[in-house]
C-alpha cells in the first residue's frame, strides 16, 4: 500500500466505501480525533508503568482502530448490496465497555474517595494521562455531534464516554503509584 495517493491534494478525502468529503467534515473531525486519541494512549503505553495497565492500555488502542473503522463508514455505505455488512469487523460490544468498568471499578478500590477536583499534573506521566483524557473528552464531543447529523453505532458513543471515566481513574491511580503529589482544587471564597 501506497502511503500518498494525491487524491488528497484538493482538500478532500475517501470514507470506506468511497464517498468524497471535504477533509473538515465532522466524520473526519471525529475519526481524526480518535486517531489523535490513540497516539496519546501509545505515549501513556510508552512510560515506565506497570504491565498489566500497559496490557489494557493495547486493548484499548485496538478498539480504538475500530471505532475509528465504524466513524469512517457512512450509513448509507455501511451494508453491501447482498446485505453483507461492508466493514467485517467485530463492532465495540458490551464486554469491551465492561472491560473499562472493571479496570475503573478495580483502581478506584485502591484509591482514597475523592472529595475535589484535582489539578493535573504532579508527574510526566500522569500529566500525558490527563492530555490524553481530554482528548477523548473532545473524542466524545465530535462522535455526538456527528451523531446528531448522521447516527453512528451508540456502543461508539458509550464507549468513548466510559474510556474517558476509565482515564481519569488511571490518572489518580498512576499518582498513586508514582507517590505524585494529588494536587486538590479548593475553589476561592468570593471575596466581596
Amino acid at each position: 500500500m501506497k502511503v500518498y495517493t494525491k487524491t488528497g491534494d484538493k482538500g478532500t478525502t475517501s470514507l470506506f466505501g468511497g464517498t468524497r468529503v471535504p477533509k473538515h467534515h465532522v466524520r473526519i473531525e471525529s475519526y481524526g480525533t480518535v486517531d489523535e486519541l490513540n497516539s496519546y494512549i501509545g505515549l501513556i503505553r510508552d512510560q515506565d508503568i506497570n504491565p498489566e495497565y500497559k496490557a489494557i492500555l493495547i486493548e484499548i488502542q485496538d478498539r480504538l482502530f475500530t471505532v475509528g473503522a465504524i466513524m469512517a463508514t457512512p450509513p448509507e455505505k455501511e451494508v453491501l448490496k447482498n446485505g453483507q455488512p461492508r466493514l467485517n469487523i467485530n463492532r465495540i460490544s458490551n464486554q469491551d465497555i465492561e472491560l473499562l468498568e472493571t479496570q475503573i471499578d478495580s483502581m478506584d478500590a485502591e484509591l482514597p474517595p475523592m472529595t475535589h477536583f484535582v489539578l493535573p499534573g504532579g508527574h510526566t506521566t500522569v500529566s500525558y494521562c490527563h492530555v490524553t483524557r481530554c482528548v477523548c473528552r473532545r473524542a466524545e464531543r465530535l462522535a455526538t455531534h456527528l451523531n446528531e447529523i448522521e447516527p453512528i453505532d451508540e456502543q461508539v458513543l458509550t464507549y468513548l464516554n466510559r474510556l474517558s471515566d476509565y482515564l481519569f481513574v488511571l490518572a489518580r491511580k498512576l499518582s498513586h503509584d508514582l507517590h505524585a503529589e494529588e494536587v486538590k482544587w479548593i475553589p476561592r471564597k468570593n471575596e466581596s
